[in-house]
């Protein structure tokens, strides 16, 4: 039987960090298993590419939630990554690494030793990015740029920002998130800058380094207390490897829960009846997920040209064009141009809602199809949502998806938040310098005014901005999944890296908070391995 000090579970962003650090002394063995394959197609670059991507199942696993009441019945997509790189290989490339407030709540819920002060470091460690004052990370392997395309829509929107009163910031992941400005983005010379590029291929040659590809885990296998192994399958077979030091899960907040599950490690009632035989009693795996969910207000416009019409027809060869030889336009572009980061009420000590403004509009925003028409977008969303859902496997077999269930608009506080975000959003684009574009409110319309209607659109057609966390909640109560060095309670030699310890949700999108709760992993596990 094969064996390794230590064995990833998953190829995402979290473990090809962990891949990097973990063999960079030479002296430690690692594997890591991924499911999907390697990252092969010519759109992973392109950073508009993630159209073409995120339905794509060779890179997406397509993860559906279960229909809810709150959200009027609907199934909603839950996209993730699939393949080396994971979800850093189809996301929007927005880097966010949230308020220092968020780390220090985590702190205050139990996770002790992930305040502000304490995780700044692992931020400013893995990411370049030159514009920035000393709290920015000049040489980390990760490069992020602010979004280099202007279009007049843009700056009109960053006018009518100032004229409702809110501030305008150059750099919301610096001393203040507060305002309004351009993204920054995962990108080198207008191209994606994927966790593969940053950590992955760098290292990949290292002789302590196995990277498997098309290799499922299926099992965690425990022996008297301790994990010591897993179980995977190949096209080839079935294969048992050995961890001499620890498995290390990094398959993400919606895969880790299901694999702890089918190992025997979770609820024992919900293993009772999926004829699971229980290994060790853990009740809260799956429990305490978390999703920023967000609503996508659209509006006609007039006298510009957006994207619906600059991304169709002969004016895609144009734009093709000028990528290949240029990297410039608007195939540069993700998921966001302009951010808002926004106070719903004066007496917030930090925002509350995140705003992502495309010049652009959606026929069907779940395929990112667009309208032939000229339009905008405003997605609206909470930043630090309260409503908790699960997470758990619906049977035995390990390539069915588990049952998704978001339980998203359940506190008053969320569904609060959204309706005041909304109507701030209209009332911005209500200002003077947008005068000029805005022909009509498309979405939800100019009948929607009361706050019971806000809802009902929101219930109606909200969808997740794919930041699933917390299905395997760090602290150091009774009711954590994982201790505040990430090893799993319960078991010996099982530590879990990825968004499923997150004890609450951050302020802003998750890539960023993740590769830093990975770099942080990596410290602890060399400095457990330094021990022994």
């Amino acid at each position: 039987m094969e064996q390794f000090d230590y064995v990833i579970v998953g190829g995402g962003t979290a473990a090809c960090v962990l891949a990097n650090r973990l063999t960079a002394s030479g002296r430690l063995s690692v594997l890591m298993l991924e499911a999907g394959g390697e990252p092969k197609s010519m759109w992973i670059k392109i950073p508009a590419g993630f159209t073409k991507l995120l339905n794509d199942p060779v890179y997406n696993w397509r993860f559906e939630t279960e229909p809810e009441d709150n959200t009027l019945g609907r199934k909603i997509a839950i996209p993730r990554g699939k393949g080396l790189g994971g979800s850093s290989l189809i996301n929007g490339m927005i880097y966010v690494h949230g308020q220092p407030e968020d780390y220090d709540h985590w702190a205050r819920l139990g996770a002790t030793g992930w305040s502000a002060q304490d995780v700044a470091p692992y931020f400013k460690k893995m990411e370049t990015y030159l514009p920035g004052d000393e709290m920015r990370g000049k040489n980390g392997p990760m490069h992020i740029h602010q979004v280099s395309e202007r279009y007049p829509l843009a700056h009109a929107l960053l006018q009518a920002a100032a004229q409702d009163g809110q501030p305008l910031t150059n750099d919301y992941n610096g001393r203040t998130q507060e305002g309004f400005g351009y993204y920054q983005v995962a990108q080198k010379d207008g191209q994606r800058w994927s966790v593969v590029e940053g950590y992955l291929k760098p290292v990949r040659q290292r002789k302590n380094l196995t990277v498997r590809t098309g290799a499922m885990v299926t099992k965690v296998n425990v022996t008297e207390g301790v994990c010591d192994g897993v179980t995977y399958r190949t096209a080839s077979g079935t294969f048992t490897v050995r961890a001499h030091r620890e498995v290390i899960l990094s398959a993400g907040a919606v895969q880790t829960p299901q694999l702890l599950e089918l190992s025997g490690i979770g609820d024992p009632a919900l293993l009772q009846r999926l004829g699971i035989e229980l290994v060790c009693a853990a009740p809260r795996v799956g429990e305490n997920y978390i999703d920023h969910f967000a609503t996508r207000m659209n509006w006609r416009v007039k006298n510009t040209q957006t994207l619906n019409e600059l991304a169709q027809g002969w004016r895609v060869g144009v734009a093709a064009l000028q990528y290949f030889i240029r990297r410039k336009g608007l195939l540069t572009l993700g998921t966001g141009l302009v951010h808002g980061f926004v106070k719903t009420q004066p007496h917030m000590p930090t925002p509350d809602v995140q705003y992502f403004f495309m010049h652009a509009s959606y026929a069907n925003a779940a395929i990112r199809k667009l309208d032939n028409a000229p339009g905008m977008t405003i997605g609206v969303a909470g930043l630090r949502p309260t409503s908790q859902g699960s997470i758990h496997s619906k049977t035995k077999d390990p390539t069915q998806g588990p049952a998704i269930r978001p339980n998203f608009l359940a506190t008053a506080e969320d569904r609060q938040t959204l309706i005041d975000g909304m109507k701030i959003a209209r009332k911005i684009v209500g200002q003077p310098a947008l005068s000029n574009y805005i022909d009509f409110e498309m979405s939800p319309g100019p009948g929607v005014q009361t706050d019971e209607q806000w809802l009902e659109f929101g219930r109606a057609n909200g969808q997740t901005i794919y930041h699933p966390i917390g299905t395997c909640r760090m602290g150091s109560d009774a009711q954590a999944v994982v201790d505040v060095r990430l090893r799993f309670k319960g078991l010996r030699g099982l530590r879990i890296v990825d968004a499923s310890v997150m004890p609450a949700m951050v302020s802003g999108n998750t890539q960023s908070p993740v590769m830093m709760v990975a770099e942080r992993a990596a410290d602890f596990i060399l400095e457990d391995a330094a021990k022994a």
